[in-house]
């Protein structure tokens, strides 16, 4: 062996001998699972799988999107909330699961403060006010204005006890005054059947949802949950532009098992920041109708917080539970 030689060898067992205990490879160097707690095609399960694609070219790793649907998003999340707090294993789910189930359900299986952190807010998709065309609004204001004229005659959809859309209807009557009769589905699908069949009158549907039957005519859009108008909808006014204090919207939000080291979640934020800002999903959320959201973890602890005692207030008003 040349003397060259053998002084690099030595060198380099000396720089790895140096090498500080624990020492680790930079975060991601494997693999990482994300997991969705709902069914693939949602909302949530679309914007996830764009944004891992996008993960994995910032962080060179792949981000593997696996579905853990069942008991409202209680299933996914609470296995997430069990694994190993390295950020291998990253929640991606919506702010029904995250905080309304707390409230809706006696044990949902997870405390979405102590069990978990923070990462990233990236999305938040309205739900809308939807009534079949044959009925008798054709704006918000009428829609108000008729529905106090006649406290339970009007029927509206849901999903399900203690969803979204149930909520939001039971928001109608505690924030406006309203006194609408609540049509429980088994899932959203059923329940636009029959609105769009004229059974029931009301719904409210997430937008992407709504969207192509709101364009054919097939449903009349009446106002948007959110505090502010869609751009996407921008004739169609903020039902808090009638019904002061009223704004309920699905969020849709990365977490992490608390106790996942600091480093690893500013990683997963930046990478996410920067996902965010890329022309690909710019153009992919707007065609869905989710705008982009960029809470970094402080703010997305924020919102949760707002939102738990948002829809804790709501869920007791609507006396809405699940065993």
């Amino acid at each position: 062996m040349s003397f060259k030689k053998l002084a690099a060898g030595l060198a380099a067992a000396a720089s790895f001998s140096l090498a500080p205990a624990g020492a680790h490879a930079a975060y991601p160097d494997k693999p990482v699972t994300v997991v969705v707690p709902q069914a693939p095609g949602g909302t949530n399960d679309i914007v996830a799988r764009i944004v891992a694609e996008q993960l994995a070219q910032q962080l060179g790793q792949p981000f593997v999107v696996q579905n853990k649907p069942g008991a409202g998003g209680n299933i996914g999340t609470a296995q997430v909330a069990r694994e190993a707090a390295d950020g291998y294993t990253v929640l991606f789910t919506i702010s029904s699961a995250q905080a309304i189930n707390p409230a809706i359900y006696k044990d949902p299986g997870f405390d979405p403060v102590q069990d978990f952190a923070p990462v990233a807010a990236v999305g938040s998709v309205p739900n809308v006010l939807c009534v079949h065309p044959s009925f008798p609004a054709g704006t918000l204001k009428e829609f108000i204005e008729l529905v106090k004229a006649n406290p339970g005659k009007y029927q509206y959809a849901s999903a399900g006890n203690g969803t979204l859309n149930h909520l939001l209807g039971a928001m109608l009557d505690e924030k406006g005054g309203l006194k609408l009769q609540h049509i429980p589905y088994r899932g959203v699908a059923p329940g636009m059947t029959d609105v769009l069949g004229g059974q029931v009158p009301i719904i409210f549907a997430s937008l992407p949802s709504a969207m192509a039957n709101i364009q054919s005519g097939k449903l009349r859009a009446l106002g948007v949950s959110t505090r502010e108008r869609n751009p996407a909808l921008p004739d169609v006014p903020a039902i808090g532009e009638q019904i002061p204090g009223y704004g309920g919207e699905l969020w849709i939000a990365m977490y992490v098992p608390k106790g996942t080291p600091k480093a690893t979640v500013d990683a997963l934020y930046q990478a996410t920041r920067k996902a965010l800002a890329s022309d690909d999903i710019k153009q992919k959320f707007a065609e869905l109708g989710v705008q982009t959201l960029n809470d970094d973890p402080a703010q997305l602890a924020r919102r949760l917080e707002e939102d738990l005692a948002l829809w804790a207030n709501i869920v007791k008003t609507s006396g809405a539970q699940i065993n």
